[in-house]
This record gives C-alpha cells, structure tokens and sequence, in this order.
C-alpha cells in the first residue's frame, strides 16, 4: 500500500461551451427589407403625383422589349413586357374614357413609325412620276396632334389653281390623284382644308372672298381625291379658312399661304370630333418636331422648335 504522500493528484477537465454571436446578419436582411419598402413608398408617390402624360410614358417604356427599344424595331409583333389587364379602379367609367381620349393627343411612337411609312410609300409614288416629282419641294410632312400633314403648297412658278378660282391645275389633279389609292388603303379618316393669302378678293367681304374660296378649293380637292379612287366615307371634314392660319415666319400675303393640307387623323382625334363635348377639352392642333420624319425629300423638319424652313423656289 503506498504511502499517502505519493498519491497523484486527480485533475478533472471541465469543457466549457462558449455560446457563439449571430454576427448582425438579421440587422442586414431587415436594413433590405426596409430600403425596399421605401422604394415602393417613394414610386407609389411618385405615380400618384405624375401627370397623364408621364404615366402614359412609363407604361410604354415597359410595354416595349429592351431588344426593340434599343435597336428601334417595329414592335407591331412583339408582346408586352409586362402583360397586364382588366379596369383601372382609379377611375370610373365615364372618366377614364376621356382620360384615354385625352391622353392620345400626343401620337406614340406606333403612330409615328406608321406615319413614316404612309410619307414614304407617298414619296415613292410620286418620284416615278417625273412630272409630279417636280411638285415635291411643294409638299410638307409634318405631324400634329391631329395626326399626319400632308401640306401642298402654292408658289408663284407653279399655281395649284387658277388665279383667284377652283379651278384645278392639270399637274396638282394628277398630284392628288396619285394619293388617292395610297390614302384609301389607310384605316385612318381624313380631313381637308384650304388656305388663301391675304390678298382681298374681287369683291370684298360682302360678295365672294377668301373664305368661300378656300373652302372652294378644299372642296375641289376632295373631288378629285374622289375621282382618283378616294372612297368617299373615309372623309370626316371639308373645310376653308381663308387667310386666318398662316405659316410660321411667312408674312400673310405669302403666295405659300395657298395651299391645301391633308391631315391623316389619329383615330382618337376622329372620335372627338364626332363627340364636341370631347372635342371641346383637347387641346388645339400644335405641331409638334418629329426628327427624321423626312426621308431625304427635300423637306425640311426642325427637330428643335415647331417652325420649319421654307421649301426651295422651283424652277419656272
């Protein structure tokens, strides 16, 4: 038996469990969470606060394909983006439909590729014609908020009527007879007004004057609009304004003052105009900058104001 003082000692090892910290990865998702939902807060006050205009713009930014926005593509065949459906429960019936008629008095992008293609296909016609081509420094494309202008302009050298009548030149006949067919294929309505100088006519106000004249002349366009294969339900308004809407930067007694604008209506304007209670909130026609309408036809667009140059004198 050994003695007491060769005794070992007896250790025990205790292990002690140190509990770990959770490192703050909650406070991180949480800081997510709540940016995200400031960001919802912060778009949901800005739609609330944007016009009609702007929320039209937003949805056809998501409505087009990235691909199609980037390379300028016709989106006619692509879907939307982000599908969608069903009433808006912002607004009632009777309102949200003169939202919609309102909100397209600015033409969208569809409408201007379309718009493009109806001058081109126009230019195209004209230019096989080497008489009618001579008429293309007397002819303006421009759009607004009515839809596609076609402007036939009067010049000195090359009068689109008789002086001081009705009376169709042979060549603006032909001009307006070579629309016809390329104008009838559109689903779109049209609209023809006529435009003098200032230049008083025989006779002054109280017998026949400008005003009747150019309405006489509008008139007479649609005739041989008509008579060119024009189907004749596809009109929606005939009209003269005698020398009261001149071009910018054209003093009134101007002889490019005559002239006869045929203006492709957006369906929405169409509408209205049938509708005067509609028609009566639009705004008035503003012509509106449409860069590279033009396609190199000797017509000029000024992509930075609404005034456009003056077309180059033809040759007698």
């Amino acid at each position: 038996m050994s003695q007491g003082g060769d005794r070992r000692p007896i250790v025990i090892r205790r292990k002690k469990v140190v509990h770990a910290h959770h490192g703050g990865s909650w406070k991180i998702a949480l800081a997510d969470f709540m940016t995200a939902l400031m960001a919802l807060f912060l778009v949901m006050w800005i739609l609330s606060t944007a016009s009609e205009e702007q929320r039209k713009g937003v949805s056809e930014y998501f409505s087009m394909p990235l691909t199609t926005a980037i390379t300028g593509g016709d989106r006619s065949g692509s879907t939307s983006a982000i599908p969608g459906g069903g009433p808006d429960p912002a607004h009632i019936d009777g309102e949200r439909a003169r939202i919609d008629t309102l909100q397209h008095t600015r033409p969208s992008m569809q409408d201007r590729r379309f718009f493009r293609d109806v001058q081109e296909r126009i230019e195209q016609a004209i230019a096989l014609d080497p008489e009618l081509n001579q008429m293309r420094n007397q002819m303006r494309f421009d759009l607004t908020r009515e839809g596609l202008r076609i402007q036939l302009l009067d010049t000195e050298q090359r009068p689109m009527f008789e002086l001081g009548s009705d009376q169709v030149a042979p060549y603006m006949r032909d001009l307006l007879r070579t629309m016809a067919p390329l104008i009838n294929e559109l689903p779109n309505e049209l609209s023809i007004s006529g435009h003098t100088d200032s230049i008083p006519y025989s006779g002054g106000y109280r017998g026949y004057s400008n005003w009747e004249l150019s309405s006489d002349r509008a008139n007479a366009s649609r005739r041989e609009l008509i008579a060119g294969g024009l189907d004749p339900g596809q009109l929606l308004r005939v009209s003269g304004f005698a020398d009261r809407v001149t071009l910018p930067d054209t003093e009134s007694d101007d002889p490019v003052n005559r002239r006869i604008e045929l203006v492709v209506l957006l369906p929405e304007i169409a509408d209205a105009i049938r509708n005067p209670s509609v028609m009566s909130d639009m705004p008035s026609p503003i012509p509106l900058p449409v860069p590279g309408l033009d396609v190199d036809a000797g017509i000029e667009v000024d992509a930075l104001n609404d005034n456009f140059s003056q077309p180059p004198e033809t040759a007698e």
